[in-house]
């Protein structure tokens, strides 16, 4: 019953959609890797590519960890533009 309830491809799109979503209301990159293993995972059921339960999560958390992976080497350069001072400028 469950393996068959997973195995709805839009289902895996909707999850995808909630998560990236709950990603602009906490943001970091951390929801979004989810949203787009989910939105990948929706593509290997709805081709049919995998067989059991167990598989569609294994799929489903490897290919959220390279996601959430790919995502932090992306932007990883990205700084919020705060300039550090070091000196102080009353201290001569």
């Amino acid at each position: 019953m469950i393996s068959a309830f997973l195995g709805i491809w839009w289902l895996w799109i909707a999850v995808a959609i909630v998560l990236a979503i709950i990603e602009v209301f906490a943001p970091g990159f951390i929801f979004l890797g989810f949203a787009i293993g989910a939105l990948i995972t929706a593509g290997f059921v709805g081709f049919g590519f995998i067989p059991s339960a167990a598989m569609l999560m294994a799929v489903f958390a490897g290919v959220s960890l390279l996601a959430w992976i790919g995502l932090r080497l992306a932007f990883r350069s990205q700084s919020s533009g705060a300039k550090v001072i070091t000196r102080d400028i009353n201290e001569d």
